[in-house]
């Protein structure tokens, strides 16, 4: 392992919510020179899952995102505490979002949402042997849900009509697995 060649001299709280801390640090870099990095903690892990039914279909959440100002299809995802175990965040995340339950679950990727500015850490999680229950959305979502064969979700991945970073990573790693 790589040691790091930053120091930190000082960490000044700059705003929390009960889903994120923004940091302002004063470094010295890897020159040894004087900086400022600013870091956005995480409270939650991102929990993405891909559902796969037996005939080869998956299932899309559409919903606006008021971060971008835009409306996105993404796989079902949401938050995992720190302290909860990640395959009971995403068994969770899956029923909310989907009213979806597996009773195969296999981890297919880590990923650093965006390792310049945050410490987020995403899982995603392929699902299979599925039964289909009630969603029980949370009172901040007004999700769409939308299944599809997988092949089709692919395509969206390559036609740009799916941005969300977790969501790409994860279909074109469930594909490669598939061999699709």
């Amino acid at each position: 392992m790589e040691q790091n060649p930053w120091t930190t001299k000082k960490i000044n709280p700059v705003y929390e919510n009960p889903w994120i801390k923004v940091e302002h640090h004063e470094v010295l870099n890897p020159a040894g020179n004087e900086g400022v990095y600013g870091k956005v903690h995480f409270k939650n892990r991102a929990m993405g899952i891909i559902p796969i039914d037996q005939d080869g279909n998956t299932w899309l959440i559409g919903q606006f995102r008021y971060t971008l100002d835009e409306y996105a299809w993404e796989i079902p995802m949401g938050g995992g505490p720190l302290e909860e175990d990640k395959l009971e965040s995403a068994k969770r995340e899956l029923k909310e979002e989907t009213g979806l339950r597996a009773e195969k679950w296999t981890e297919i990727m880590k990923i650093h949402t965006s390792n310049s500015v945050t410490d987020e850490v995403g899982y995603v999680y392929l699902a299979e042997d599925l039964t289909q229950g009630e969603a029980e959305f949370e009172e901040t979502e007004v999700l769409k849900i939308k299944k599809l064969p997988f092949s089709t979700v692919v395509e969206m991945v390559m036609n740009g009509e799916i941005t969300d970073g977790i969501s790409i990573a994860g279909i074109l790693k469930a594909a490669r697995i598939l061999n699709l």
